[in-house]
């Protein structure tokens, strides 16, 4: 029941703060651009920054018009769900970072969103992101519609993000995947 009034929030455009693996997070739907607005001004992020989409089944990655290189499949198939960011290309040439928490209130509510979830680190930029609930609400109370408390994350630290839409491959940050794990892959 939470998790149905959490997802319909996000349809309406109300941002929502929830837990993945790494840290918390705020949930906005990507199709929404109020709620995008919403979102960069509580988090004081560039306009100009990218957001990634988390998903909770590969067929979105589908939906946004992407296809899942071979070198993405070895990475998914090792690493998802889990604390790492994909970048794709679209089919009209965008950049969209894709990643599969590995959280099941993460998964169960995007999956009930049925919309694009875009999802940053609940925290302004440029501090810490928060790894219990507590730390959401010190940041950023008032400016979020929604808070999910499911306990303190497991893994405490971002997700690394690659970018496989340039040979070779790009670490643009690496976090709790190491970039010696990742190697091993691509």
């Amino acid at each position: 029941m939470v998790l149905d009034y959490a997802a319909s929030a996000i349809r309406m455009g109300r941002l929502v703060a929830f837990p993945t693996e790494t840290v918390y997070g705020i949930a906005a739907n990507r199709l929404d651009r109020k709620a995008i607005r919403d979102l960069v001004k509580a988090k004081n992020r560039p306009v100009s920054k990218k957001f990634t989409v988390h998903i909770s089944d590969l067929a979105m990655i589908g939906k946004m018009k992407c296809r899942v290189t071979k070198k993405a499949k070895r990475l998914i198939d090792k690493f998802w769900p889990g604390a790492l960011t994909i970048i794709l290309k679209s089919r009209t040439g965008e950049k969209i970072g894709f990643r599969m928490p590995a959280n099941k209130v993460a998964l169960s509510l995007i999956a009930e969103a049925g919309v694009p979830v875009i999802a940053p680190s609940a925290n302004v930029s440029g501090k810490k992101p928060p790894t219990n609930a507590m730390q959401v609400l010190k940041e950023l109370n008032g400016k979020i519609d929604l808070l999910l408390d499911a306990g303190p994350t497991d893994v405490g630290i971002e997700s690394t993000v690659i970018d496989l839409t340039i040979t070779p491959p790009k670490v643009l940050r690496e976090g709790a995947i190491s970039l010696k794990k990742l190697s091993k892959f691509l």
